[in-house]
């Protein structure tokens, strides 16, 4: 005895969301995790994944089952049964997309609003792109200019972040959080490095001829290396009479 439609639609599409499911779940899309926000927003990622499997899977269920079930058959030249709208149907797939919607964008807020918290203990650091490069100023140090962004593993930062050109997008892969740099206009993002490690910084944003180019590197290591750090930062600097007094003060006020 053949299956009635709806049950084919049913088993193709319980079927084709398992597979989905494991395939999404077990490929390792994602760098590692680098950053406090990095696991709820791949969590995040995880849930919309199989939310896409599943509606993925009811429409090409409907759809393979319409075409092998219901298709005109060879010599057919009858005009296929009239009918009218089915009034059921159409609230629910009107509701489903509508509840999967809704749903992600109200846990796609709560993700959003947990990792912009402002935590105890933030620091400042004033982040600097044009094409094609960035740099770095590290508020209340004295420390302007730097090539490299250095971060103390467990601390939590907050970067603000200016263009002097064109938009450019700050962009840590393993931080999983990406925000653009507007010429005219401060943006920010907080960020709590949580493994030691070398990070690429990408602009993500396209901002001339060199944008491939355009790459800064983030160390996130304990206190004592980054003093160090910081130690050879303000022995190298430029001794230009007030020059970390105003980088001091832009960071301050930023």
């Amino acid at each position: 005895m053949r299956r009635h439609p709806f049950m084919q639609v049913v088993a193709i599409t319980v079927a084709g969301t398992a597979i989905g499911t494991a395939v999404v779940l077990t490929v390792p899309w994602l760098p590692k995790q680098a950053s406090s926000a990095a696991k709820p927003m791949d969590t995040l990622y995880d849930v919309l994944a199989v939310a896409s499997v599943f509606v993925f899977s009811l429409v090409m269920a409907i759809l393979i089952v319409s075409v092998l079930r219901f298709r005109r058959r060879h010599g057919d030249l009858s005009d296929g049964v009239p009918i009218h709208g089915n009034t059921g149907l159409e609230v629910v797939w009107t509701l489903i997309p509508t509840i999967i919607v809704l749903g992600a964008g109200v846990y796609s807020g709560i993700v959003l609003a947990n990792v912009e918290d402002p935590k105890p203990g933030t620091k400042l650091v004033n982040v600097t792109a044009q094409q094609f490069a960035w740099s770095f100023d590290y508020a209340g140090t004295g420390v302007t200019g730097a090539p490299e962004l250095h971060l103390v593993n467990g601390t939590p930062y907050l970067f603000k972040l200016h263009a002097k050109d064109v938009i450019h997008s700050f962009w840590v892969p393993e931080f999983r959080l990406k925000k653009d740099a507007v010429p005219g206009m401060t943006t920010s993002v907080r960020v709590k490095p949580i493994r030691n490690g070398t990070y690429s910084l990408v602009c993500a944003e396209l901002c001339g001829l060199g944008h491939a180019t355009m790459r800064g590197t983030v160390k996130v290591e304990d206190q004592a290396t980054f003093d160090r750090w910081l130690q050879s930062q303000k022995a190298t600097a430029p001794s230009v009479p007030g020059a970390s007094g105003s980088g001091a003060s832009r960071g301050g006020s930023s």
